[in-house]
């Protein structure tokens, strides 16, 4: 007999697991939740996207008293350690897994501490960190495990100095010169946090490009930006190995580099949460960087078995781990209410931020889509004048006939909040999709918002 028996079972309480159980206790189902970590919330909440983007807006908050005029002017300068920084980050932790907590406290989504492993299509076996063991059964399961930095085997990273995306968050100590080896989303939003904290920076990167995938023009001002304030990028470049001292880290490239610095940061890919799960009892089988292969309704090669965020692949991002959830539960109870997950927009948070939704330049031009292009420079607007945020600009990519808009790119502060205004019509039915929507509409004044009216603007007066 288990010892307990729901309808459906959720591995992970991430966004995705979130998603799935709230989609699916609100219709009615019984859900439990699986979770290892001692409290809720996964990666995503203790080690990922929240307290990176709490310690990025500590530092983004001591530059600006640092480069504020009027508080040079009167000799003020904070220099806050990076422990101290930190602190900000675990107090939004602790008030997100409160938050959380309660969602499933109302619902009525009991939480099983330990780690799952499948024993056959309908049983988990659910070992915590005490030994004790307890069997859950369920019709369906949700595996929402998350992933977790690539470690290759050949660095030592009980070293000190030596860091992944986990780990950072623990540094106890300021560095002065920092290597980020992996030049991904990861990668440039810590090399940009620490370059922000005048540490010395040198961003090592595989590829020809920053973020290969991003257009070009966006790419080429994240660049531009972080050169020009001292970070050093080096591309194509591969290590070799990794050689630890007394005093820091010496990282041996491919080429006959080698780089010195305090501390090492790797920032070289993930690996799905799925091993030790017992999958090759139901059939499910992960791939070699532990991503568990779903079709287009999230279900695994066990149809009744569905694997939702970061554990199967990309976008791997926590907005839409959250949806995917969601979606998963709906499809397994029949319900239409939810739709599959597309045109996410991604959310890059470097100094400044990038968001995107839709196509290319690049993506465009090989499709051979007549399109034409509009401008909003950043600095010619009254609300980043005032302030202080002048750095960046937003694009708009529409079919030059029908003027439906195609792709957006922001880059620049609060790009990530920017991009809904576009989202929204965007996916809009035609023809309430085109740009004429940001022409005729009037904007609050100042704001950043009026950035659509001008880049709208700008791209109908290219049109001939």
């Amino acid at each position: 007999m288990p010892d307990f028996e729901f309808d459906l079972v959720v591995i992970g309480t991430g966004p995705g697991g979130e998603g799935a159980a709230m989609q699916a206790a609100k219709h009615g189902m019984k859900v439990g939740v699986v979770e290892r970590m001692k409290m809720i919330g996964g990666a995503c909440t203790h080690v990922g996207t929240i307290p990176s983007k709490a310690l990025r807006y500590a530092i983004f908050r001591m530059m600006e008293v640092n480069r504020s005029q009027q508080f040079l002017d009167r000799g003020l300068f904070v220099d806050t350690p990076f422990p101290d920084l930190l602190k900000a980050a675990k107090g939004v932790v602790q008030k997100q897994v409160l938050l959380r907590a309660g969602f499933y406290e109302r619902n009525d989504v009991p939480v099983i501490h330990g780690s799952a492993h499948f024993v056959d299509s309908n049983h988990v076996e659910v070992t915590d960190a005490d030994g004790s063991r307890k069997m859950v059964r369920a019709k369906y399961f949700v595996i929402a495990t998350g992933a977790r930095p690539y470690r290759p085997a050949s660095i030592d990273f009980s070293n000190p100095c030596v860091f992944d995306s986990d780990t950072i968050l623990g540094l106890n100590r300021d560095v002065k010169s920092l290597i980020v080896y992996g030049a991904g989303v990861i990668g440039c939003e810590y090399a940009s946090m620490f370059r922000n904290l005048n540490a010395k920076v040198t961003l090592i990167n595989a590829r020809d490009k920053l973020l290969e995938y991003l257009d070009d023009e966006i790419i080429d001002a994240l660049s531009y930006h972080f050169r020009e304030h001292g970070m050093l990028i080096k591309h194509k470049e591969e290590f070799e190995k990794v050689e630890c001292t007394h005093d820091g880290v010496i990282v041996h490239l491919k080429s006959g580099k080698k780089l010195k610095a305090d501390a090492l940061l790797w920032a070289a890919g993930r690996t799905g949460n799925s091993d030790g799960m017992g999958l090759d009892k139901v059939g499910v089988e992960p791939d070699s960087r532990g991503n568990i292969p779903v079709n287009e309704n999230l279900q695994t090669a066990a149809p009744h078995i569905y694997a939702v965020g970061d554990v199967i692949g990309p976008p791997a991002l926590a907005s839409a781990a959250y949806m995917q959830g969601r979606f998963a539960s709906s499809h397994m109870l029949g319900n239409k209410d939810v739709a599959p997950v597309k045109n996410v927009p991604t959310g890059i948070y470097t100094s400044p931020e990038i968001s995107s939704l839709g196509k290319t330049e690049k993506e465009l031009t090989a499709e051979k889509v007549p399109y034409e292009v509009g401008h909003s420079l950043f600095r010619s607007l009254a609300r980043a004048q005032i302030t202080g945020q002048a750095v960046g600009m937003l694009k708009l990519l529409f079919h030059r006939e029908t003027l439906e808009l195609l792709g957006i790119h922001c880059f620049g502060q609060q790009a990530s909040e920017i991009i809904h205004i576009g989202q929204a019509i965007m996916l809009q039915p035609p023809p309430h999709n085109t740009i004429n929507y940001f022409v005729n509409t009037t904007f609050n004044y100042p704001t950043m918002a009026e950035a659509y009216r001008v880049a709208a603007l700008n791209g109908l007066n290219r049109l001939f």
